[in-house]
């Protein structure tokens, strides 16, 4: 355990000094980019060690695996996101522990988390997840609405009961125009963001990049880096 946290503590300096030096270049204040770790496949264990190190915010992206490692860790003081797809036979577990759902891609999973935050006496963070990789009215290869049904899916989020409005989302594409472009696809996430906060001026979150392209998100003015192999390493298969 102990060469486990020497090597997460190693792991987290990296990427501190990757944030601060992403920052520096961008004339950012460090304190204006949040570091969530991905602990997706990871133990609980490891949860534990990084809050010891200092860590604040976790994701998970797979409710079977979130759930009792959320349980697990619920004496942390932990912010718990979470960032995959999401059904909606899964949203009463996620909403017993999210903090924040990232992924949020259609009215269907608005109304349904709404009910299940009111149920279950809590308020969920929301973040759109914007698919930059989807035709109009279309979904993303891996989630998310296209650019232009953003505005419309707000609309229907500051409505609901239980959920509150804080932001956008990105993975950089794997396809279509912006991919293997990951500064220009963040640049563009930014421009639907100032659209939104023109609307909705509290909805200034900016969750975008991850372990291979964060200095882009900051460069761009992301406010939330989601970065998991840079500190745990190489993911075992899941099978």
């Amino acid at each position: 355990m102990t060469d486990r946290r020497t090597e997460l503590a190693e792991n987290l300096a990296r990427v501190e000094e990757r944030i601060s030096a992403a920052c520096a270049a961008a004339d950012r204040k460090r304190e204006e980019v949040t570091l969530i770790v991905v602990t997706k496949t990871y133990p609980a264990s490891d949860v534990r060690l990084l809050a010891e190190l200092g860590v604040h915010h976790v994701a998970e992206n797979r409710d079977q695996d979130a759930a009792p490692k959320a349980a697990e860790c619920a004496d942390l003081p932990l912010i718990w996101h979470f960032v995959g797809q999401l059904q909606t036979n899964k949203v009463r577990s996620v909403a017993s522990y999210a903090d924040m759902v990232q992924s949020v891609d259609r009215k269907r999973l608005v109304d349904a988390l709404s009910r299940a935050a009111v149920a279950a006496g809590r308020e969920l963070g929301c973040l759109i997840q914007v698919a930059l990789d989807a035709e109009s009215g279309q979904q993303g290869s891996r989630g998310g609405v296209a650019a232009d049904g953003v505005e419309a899916l707000a609309d229907v989020l500051v409505e609901a009961q239980g959920l509150r409005l804080d932001g956008l989302m990105t993975v950089a594409p794997l396809a279509g125009p912006y991919a293997g472009r990951p500064r220009t696809a963040f640049d563009r996430l930014m421009e639907i963001s100032s659209r939104l906060r023109a609307a909705h001026p509290a909805a200034n979150m900016v969750s975008a990049g991850m372990s291979s392209d964060l200095e882009d998100a900051v460069a761009a003015g992301a406010t939330h880096v989601r970065v998991g192999t840079a500190v745990l390493g190489v993911r075992p298969r899941l099978r």
